[in-house]
Parts: C-alpha cells; sequence; structure tokens
C-alpha cells in the first residue's frame, strides 16, 4: 500500500493496487501525462461554448425569431451547456469548500450533505447536457384527409393548378447559379406560366385568361364587371427574405429570375397593364431585389420593361429601387389587442391589384412560408422596428395549438392585402429546404429540383396544396400545427380560436378566405372536388 499526502493538514491514506495483476492501473498516469502536455485542450469545449452564447446573444436579443435559424439551434444547445457548466463548476466549488470546512470542524453529517449536494450538481449538468435537444414534433394534420373546411373561390371554385417540367431547370449544384440562363430554361418557364393561366380559368388564350381574371376580380369585389383599364396600378409582392445583396450566394432560395420575367410579359403583351403601371415589391428592411431580377427585367426589349418600379427594404441604396413609404391612413389592425397597428407601403395601397408571388418552402417557426406569410414584407410598425415583422413571430408560430389566434389571417384578410390580391402564384422552380438555407432536390419528384408552378384565385386552397406538398416530401421538415391559420382563414367567419377577425378594425368580420383541405394520398393527389366527393379543392396537376 502507497500514501499519497493530498493537504499537510489532512493526510489523506489512497489504496493504489499493485502493478503486478492489474496493469491497467497505469494508463491512469499515462492518460495524466498526456493531460499536462495537452492541457490547451480542456479549455477547448467552455470556449466554443463562450463563443456560441455570445453569438447567440448578440442575433437573438435584437430580432427573437432567430432563435428559430438553422445557426441559432446548432449555437443554443452549446451555449446552454456552457451555462450550465459554469453555473454548475460555481456552484459545486463553493458547497464542496463549504463541505471542506465543516469536516475540519469534525462536523461530518453537514460535510457529507454538502458533499452529496456537489455530486448532484454535477451530475444534474452531466445529464441535462447529455440528454440532447428534444425534436420538435413533426407536422399532423388536425383532421381528416379530403375533409374540405371553408368556401373556395374563383372562376372555378377552389382550382389549384400545379404546372412541373424537369426540363425547365438543368442546374448541377456545382456550376454556375441555379438562375443562370445556361441553368433555367426561359421559354419554358414561360409556357408554364401560360398553361397555368389558361388551366386555372379555363380559356383558350392568355389574353382571354387575363381578362377572365380581371372581370372576375371587379364582379366579385363590387366594381363592375369591366376588364383592366390603363392607368390601374398592379403590384407584385416577392419573397426577398434571403435577398441581402445586390448579388446572390450560390444556391440560395430567392426568387426566380426567369419567374418573375415570365409573368412581366404576361401582364405587359396578354394582360394589357403599361409597365409604368406595375411595380415589384417586398419592403422588409435590410432586403433588396438584386441584380439577377433586376437587370433580367431591365433587358426586356419592350420599352414598358424599363418602366417597371421597384420598391425594396434597401430604398436608395441600390441604383433603380426605392425604398417604401408607409400610409398612416391605411392601418392594419390586428384583430388581437396586444398585437402593435401596422401600417402598408403606399404602392400598395395605392394599387387596384395585387399578384402574390410565393415562394414554396418549410419555414423554422411558422411550419410553412406561402402566400400568406409572404406579407411579412408588407408590414410597417412605427415603435416596433419599422419595416420589420417580429412582433407578429409569436402569434403565428407554429408551436401555438391549434384553435389559436393566427395573424396570417388578418394579413390575408385585409382590404388592401388579399382584398386586392387578383392571382396567387408559387415560384417552385428550385425550392428551399427551409426560410434560411439552400435550395434542395425532392426526392418524392425523382431526387429532381421541384421545377414547379402553382397558380390560383384561392389564397386558402394554394397554401393548403403548398402544405401537403411539403409535408410528403421526406426532406423538407415541416414541424408543428402548421394548418391553424388555415384552419382558421377558412372558417375565418367563426373561427376555431373565437376571436373576431376585423383587420381594418371597422366592426366588419371577415368572411370564409378560401377553402383548406388535405389530398387523399401523395401518390393520387386526389381533393374533394377530383373525387367528386366534396366542394373543396381542385388540384389539376400537370407533369
Amino acid at each position: 500500500m502507497k500514501v499519497m499526502k493530498i493537504s499537510s493538514h489532512n493526510p489523506v491514506k489512497i489504496h493504489i493496487c499493485p502493478t503486478k495483476g492489474h496493469k491497467d492501473c497505469s494508463r491512469i498516469f499515462k492518460f495524466s501525462d498526456w493531460g499536462r502536455k495537452h492541457s490547451w485542450f480542456m479549455w477547448l469545449i467552455p470556449i466554443v461554448g463562450l463563443i456560441s452564447l455570445a453569438w447567440f446573444l448578440i442575433r437573438v436579443i435584437p430580432k427573437p425569431s432567430r432563435a428559430a435559424y438553422p445557426c441559432q439551434r446548432l449555437a443554443a444547445p452549446l451555449a446552454s451547456g456552457f451555462v450550465l457548466w459554469i453555473t454548475s463548476l460555481i456552484g459545486s466549488t463553493i458547497i464542496y469548500r463549504r463541505a471542506g470546512s465543516c469536516l475540519q470542524k469534525s462536523r461530518y453529517v453537514p460535510a457529507g450533505i454538502c458533499a452529496v449536494i456537489a455530486v448532484a450538481v454535477i451530475w444534474t449538468y452531466i445529464s441535462v447536457t447529455g440528454s440532447g435537444p428534444v425534436a420538435a414534433q413533426s407536422f399532423r394534420p388536425a383532421e381528416a384527409v379530403n375533409s374540405p373546411i371553408g368556401i373556395a373561390k374563383g372562376i372555378n371554385p377552389g382550382r389549384v393548378v400545379w404546372i412541373r417540367d424537369a426540363d425547365a431547370t438543368s442546374w448541377d449544384g456545382i456550376t454556375g447559379n441555379w438562375w443562370d440562363n445556361a441553368n433555367t430554361d426561359q421559354s419554358i418557364v414561360s409556357r408554364m406560366m401560360s398553361d397555368a393561366l389558361c388551366s386555372l380559368t379555363g380559356c383558350q388564350t392568355d389574353k382571354q385568361a387575363w381578362d377572365a381574371l380581371f372581370k372576375y376580380f371587379n364582379r366579385t369585389g363590387d366594381s363592375g364587371s369591366d376588364g383592366y383599364k390603363t392607368g390601374e396600378k398592379v403590384v407584385i409582392k416577392i419573397n426577398a427574405n434571403q435577398d441581402r445583396s445586390p448579388e446572390w450566394g450560390k444556391g440560395r432560395s430567392i426568387p426566380s429570375p426567369h419567374v418573375v420575367c415570365a409573368l412581366m410579359e404576361q401582364l405587359i403583351k396578354n394582360a394589357g397593364v403599361p409597365g409604368e403601371d406595375i411595380t415589384i415589391y417586398d419592403a422588409t428592411q435590410g432586403r433588396n431585389i438584386g441584380n439577377p431580377i433586376y437587370l433580367r427585367i431591365r433587358a426586356g426589349s419592350d420599352s414598358d420593361f424599363q418602366k417597371i418600379k421597384f420598391v425594396a427594404g434597401t430604398g436608395q441604396a441600390m441604383k433603380g429601387r426605392t425604398g417604401p413609404v408607409f400610409d398612416r391612413d391605411n392601418p392594419v389592425k390586428f384583430s388581437r389587442p396586444d398585437l402593435p397597428t401596422a401600417y402598408l407601403p403606399k404602392c400598395v395601397t395605392g394599387a387596384k391589384y395585387m399578384i402574390n408571388l410565393a415562394l414554396l418552402r418549410p419555414h423554422n417557426l411558422c411550419g410553412v412560408t406561402l402566400s400568406a406569410k409572404n406579407h411579412y414584407g408588407s408590414v410597417y410598425f412605427p415603435n416596433d422596428g419599422g419595416w420589420v415583422p417580429r412582433a407578429l413571430h409569436r402569434s403565428s408560430s407554429s408551436n401555438n395549438p391549434m384553435g389559436s389566434y393566427n395573424n396570417l389571417v388578418d394579413l390575408i384578410g385585409h382590404k388592401h392585402l388579399g382584398g386586392k390580391t387578383l392571382l396567387y402564384i408559387f415560384d417552385a422552380l428550385y425550392t428551399g429546404e427551409n426560410n434560411e438555407s439552400n435550395v434542395f432536390r425532392f426526392q418524392s419528384l425523382g431526387d429532381d429540383w421541384a421545377s414547379s408552378l402553382l397558380v390560383s384565385q384561392d389564397p386558402v386552397a394554394i397554401d393548403s396544396v403548398g402544405l401537403d406538398i411539403l409535408r410528403s416530401e421526406p426532406r423538407a421538415i415541416v414541424r408543428g400545427n402548421a394548418d391553424n391559420y388555415l384552419h382558421e382563414a377558412a372558417q375565418a367567419n367563426a373561427p376555431p380560436s373565437g376571436v373576431n377577425y376585423d383587420p381594418e378594425g371597422d366592426s366588419t368580420k371577415l368572411e370564409s378566405l378560401g377553402v383548406h383541405e388535405h389530398w387523399n394520398n401523395p401518390r393520387d393527389k386526389k381533393y374533394s372536388r377530383n373525387l367528386g366527393i366534396g366542394n373543396g379543392i381542385e388540384l389539376i396537376f400537370k407533369n
């Protein structure tokens, strides 16, 4: 037996097994030798934890919704682990010293209690940090398939058209960028847009389709039965959430210049809308309408393409774009009293028609970001960040239970937003894995790009189809109660939450904003109108 003297005051005998027959005992000392030579390693994890904590606080405190971003979800466990480690280290050290003090005074019971507490603190730290984060629950529909709710909208009520052409997209994921002409075929995209419009309206030509859309909109909105008249303004809301600099990073999920260009060609050449009456916008602070879109539009041979206006959150920082100006006379009064009043851009309130050109992709906070959430780029809060929608994030989260208030319903139903929307389009040529990630190939579509366009006149129906597409794709992560807002919007006159949705604050409740339904299965993609069993969604899928 060997004795090691740990303290001059309290010599402690430590029994060390003899070498004979227990060769593994020597490894303890070899490990200690390694530790002394590589003492820097023991500081690596605390340093990483401290950096993660600083990064998390710097990013999330100004904008709490960033906590759902992938980078923050990675940093959060490291940051929380560091906090637990430093807390347990300090706590256990204090308790351990208290135990030593009691031991010196021969107070054995208090010393034992303190020792147990010290060990418990350390054990709690190991247990918590070692268990890992709990995964959020994947989305599951709240109702049975083919169970429509709400009232379908449109010339052909509840119709959603999905056009897919794999030949439109040919990017290999490496060479150039997906939006380059070499990787996206403009002629095919333009043909897809034409096919979608004619299929939606049941018309033979593009001009007839646009005339039918304008006349239906005016007739149902008590504006007579005329079609488009020169001088009437049209605004196009794009989703520029990832468009944050003049040039785009490779693979980013941003609006397709080819889709935007195809829509401009349709409006100018077939709908008869002069370029000077068209505005493309995303008012979100710090968001841009990048050169791949801007320069492609300006390169159009028709002089009308030179007159199209661009309104972006970056404003005067970019040539040819102007900053948004909010209209104080047309507020959005959210139907929950704790939410601040928002205001809209003048380019929106001054227009007669809107086209909602959204992206198809999941969202880390809201489950999905489709046509409804596209309007987070349309709101201004004078006392809460300006052109930043952070005041809305909590009440649109997919973590909220079914039957909860959702501010997306107020946006869909507001007279200057959903109330002005002539057409809903999903740009789904190259779809992002979520709101902060790059584009990805769909396993459910033969391990290929989505290569799709979707159109509808029904905002609830098109978002319902978009949700079904995303939830059926193994590589797309949709979590929580992502369809809560669709249930609320479809039944806005009597929503499950019991909220009186009145976004103008004029004591006029919203009516049903459209029809919601889930398809029978991802193979057949049939809704109740396809099956002849209900008055829900009709999906026309052309592949």
